[in-house]
């Protein structure tokens, strides 16, 4: 006010008693206002005092903490790594479910009994959610008009040792958030240790979106592994299914026919070891429909998948035949993948057309082609659909995975499926898969591929 007079002119005297005024009132308000002597607080602490953390060695300890794999549980990891900054020996964690409900889902050295669960219309969680603060339970209880209309639940309140809540916001959503118990060395929190907790969270809630993110990924491999072989299997029981639909449709006109009823029986008997084989398949614990048992002989598979076929027009043929080509695979499964190729050639190819097979030897691989003379596809057709699942040209008729099967079963295998087609022209399907080794060959019995179509 001194200088202010001496330097202000000839205003000097009248700005001196507004500044002194001011400066009055300024402290009436600070004597009178918890609130405002507490901004004032931290100003002065911000502005005019050294930090009381060494921020380099808190978040390596933070990150050490989280990434510690002694604990294999993300969330427990979580809670510890807010706990320590304020040397809190426990802690509570709830974390919002695919329900949109706050449910407890770890606790480290805290006992977890009634814990709420709590949904986003709670005060609590609003207020989290829309402030981002930290809270002091001690403070709320002495003072609850410095959180506006919180009102946490009784549950939380009730529980003496529960300290801080400290949100974890994540893309501006509550994640969820942490209830810390009462340390023993600290009584109280100033702004430091609030806006330290509130960065620690948000890293915190990244590590849990990440971690939930991974959770919700292998679940939904897990339904698509079980979808993939329950469409497998589908594929397969449509094709039993036709074959049986045959039998039944020409039963009435050669029941006395004794050629029709041995093929009724050879079709039946296939159809029983078919669904065997899918059975089987079911109630393996482990590994994949796809994966390679036992080892095949691609001569008798093509032979007999050509007469299986034989039966639609135009008839497959074979064209070349290397008889002594072993690979290693599931014969039941490596047959099924032929026919529905070969049905598919058929399918698209009119009855004077032709289908044919031929397979050889080349470098180290079974190579075998189905050709057929069609309407064949477009390179656009062969890019973007040939392979994709569930995808058909069919209709109702088809189920858009034998392809896709196709190339799945042949990549299990280490082999490939090459396709070359020309509109209007036909198409091959050029199917390369490793030969068996001679320790692999000696390994197993030659599979007898007749005892399993």
């Amino acid at each position: 006010a001194y200088y202010i007079r001496t330097h202000g002119g000839s205003w000097g005297s009248a700005v001196q008693a507004v500044f002194l005024f001011g400066a009055i009132l300024l402290l009436i308000a600070m004597l009178f206002s918890e609130q405002l002597r507490a901004r004032a607080r931290v100003f002065f602490s911000k502005h005019f005092y050294n930090y009381q953390y060494d921020y380099r060695e808190e978040w390596l300890r933070f990150i050490r903490t989280l990434a510690d794999s002694a604990e294999p549980d993300t969330r427990i990891r979580s809670i510890r790594a807010l706990a320590q900054i304020l040397d809190s020996p426990g802690g509570i964690l709830w974390t919002l479910d695919e329900w949109n409900v706050y449910r407890c889902t770890a606790c480290w050295r805290l006992s977890a009994a009634d814990t709420p669960t709590m949904t986003e219309d709670c005060s609590l969680i609003d207020f989290l959610q829309t402030t981002g603060w930290v809270i002091d339970l001690d403070e709320y209880r002495r003072e609850p008009g410095h959180y506006r209309n919180l009102q946490p639940p009784a549950e939380l309140l009730d529980l003496r040792t529960a300290w801080l809540v400290v949100p974890l916001l994540h893309s501006d959503r509550l994640l969820g958030f942490v209830v810390l118990e009462h340390s023993p060395s600290r009584t109280s929190i100033n702004w430091e240790d609030h806006d330290l907790l509130k960065t620690a969270g948000q890293q915190v809630s990244s590590y849990l979106a990440l971690l939930n993110a991974s959770e919700a990924l292998a679940r939904a491999r897990q339904f698509d592994a079980f979808n993939r072989l329950s469409a497998y299997v589908v594929h397969d029981l449509k094709n039993v299914v036709s074959q049986l639909s045959l039998v039944a449709a020409n039963a009435e006109r050669h029941r006395s026919n004794a050629a029709f009823i041995d093929d009724v029986i050879r079709t039946v008997r296939n159809s029983t070891e078919k669904m065997n084989g899918m059975l089987a398949d079911l109630r393996q614990e482990t590994g994949h429909p796809l994966a390679a048992r036992g080892i095949v002989r691609i001569g008798d598979v093509v032979t007999q998948v050509v007469e299986r076929r034989s039966a639609q027009q135009p008839e497959p043929e074979v064209r070349q035949l290397h008889p002594d080509l072993i690979v290693r695979g599931d014969g039941a499964r490596f047959a099924a993948v032929l026919e529905h190729l070969v049905q598919n050639a058929q399918d698209a190819t009119p009855e004077f057309g032709e289908v044919s097979l031929s397979v050889r030897k080349e470098k180290g691989h079974a190579v075998i082609e189905i050709s057929d003379t069609g309407c064949g596809m477009d390179r656009e057709f062969v890019r973007s659909r040939l392979f994709r699942p569930f995808d058909t040209t069919k209709g109702s008729a088809g189920m858009g995975i034998g392809v896709y099967e196709a190339r799945e079963f042949v990549g299990a295998l280490g082999g490939t499926v090459d396709v070359q087609t020309q509109l209007s022209e036909g198409t091959t399907f050029v199917i390369s898969v490793p030969l068996a080794t001679a320790m692999e060959r000696g390994t197993d019995n030659p599979f007898n591929a007749g005892a399993n179509l």
